[in-house]
């Protein structure tokens, strides 16, 4: 009998009864934990992400339906109570907290599930620059871990040694796939590390803190933030300080975000020659699949690049 392809496969999963088709029902809070579980666990498991293309996880209020999807999960991944206000309740009770796993690195839940991968070592340090003391998001670090690949890796370990206590998934599948996905992630991160050698030279401004990580991780000149809490507009001190360095900055560039409103910040920007992009650190629009998270490290990195005066893009 020959061999099915991939696809016919694929089918006849989609036709078989839902407790035959996966391994596992994992929720992810956001779309880009969601890739970050589809790279480790392939098609095994079946995964449900709470926040929505179009909202945003500081703002959201979870619907009835997600929360079953919480009581039926083998295992819910979040980014932390920092990221995920809503979820900081829910997750604290005694139904959740067995499998609730923050990924946030430092974390007690990351410590308790990471049994300590040194593999990761190889990929490139980040630089902690300055560029971002303007940022506040309450007190502690940045929450938006995700957008720096070094420590993605960190929670892709994370969610392979949560999964692999989970009754039905192979453990050397999931060896294997994250196998794969470190070594393609440090192909990715050297491409995109050169992808953005020309933009090093002007000077970025992001709507709020989430550009961070990923500024810092690749060298680049985060000149300011335009408002300290995604939650609120900015007061007119924070306007004028962010306007001054605008225009003090070398071919200043905004990077917006689709999750927020974008009207009020054109009159910060008014009479200045500054250039706009517009990245989404959510991944809305990334496919889930094993390369998922390369994509969308590739998607920030061309809307950085499209900061680029014409004359030096590439």
């Amino acid at each position: 009998m020959p061999k099915l392809r991939p696809a016919a496969l694929l089918g006849l999963t989609l036709l078989a009864p839902a407790s035959q088709s996966w391994g596992a029902e994992v929720v992810t809070s956001i779309k880009p934990l969601e890739l970050l579980v589809r790279a480790v666990a392939g098609n095994s498991v079946e995964i449900t992400s709470l926040v929505p293309s179009g909202a945003s996880p500081h703002t959201y209020n979870m619907r009835p339906s997600q929360r079953r999807a919480l009581e039926n999960a083998d295992a819910i991944f979040w980014v932390g109570p920092e990221m995920e206000s809503f979820l900081t309740r829910i997750l604290a009770g005694d139904d959740f907290k067995s499998r609730a796993v923050a990924l946030t690195p430092g974390s007690d839940a990351t410590e308790e599930h990471t049994t300590g991968h040194d593999e990761h070592d190889h990929l490139p340090e980040p630089d902690h620059h300055d560029h971002h003391d303007e940022h506040d998001h309450g007190e502690g670090e940045d929450p938006h871990t995700w957008l720096d690949p070094m420590l993605a890796l960190e929670m892709a370990h994370t969610i392979r040694n949560t999964l692999v206590s989970i009754e039905g998934l192979d453990a050397k599948i999931l060896d294997n796939n994250l196998e794969r996905f470190e070594a393609s992630l440090v192909t990715t991160d050297k491409e995109i590390e050169a992808q953005l050698a020309p933009v090093r030279e002007i000077g970025l401004f992001s709507y709020h803190d989430a550009f961070t990580r990923f500024a810092e991780h690749y060298d680049l000149s985060l000149e300011g933030i335009l408002t300290l809490n995604p939650e609120l507009s900015p007061g007119a001190r924070h306007i004028q300080e962010v306007q001054a360095k605008l225009q003090a900055a070398p071919n200043p560039c905004v990077l917006t975000e689709p999750q927020f409103n974008r009207q009020w910040w054109t009159g910060i920007t008014e009479g200045i020659n500054v250039r706009f992009s517009t990245w989404d650190p959510l991944a809305s629009d990334i496919e889930s699949n094993a390369e998922g998270y390369q994509n969308f490290l590739l998607s920030i990195s061309s809307a950085v690049t499209a900061c680029l005066p014409e004359d030096t893009e590439h």
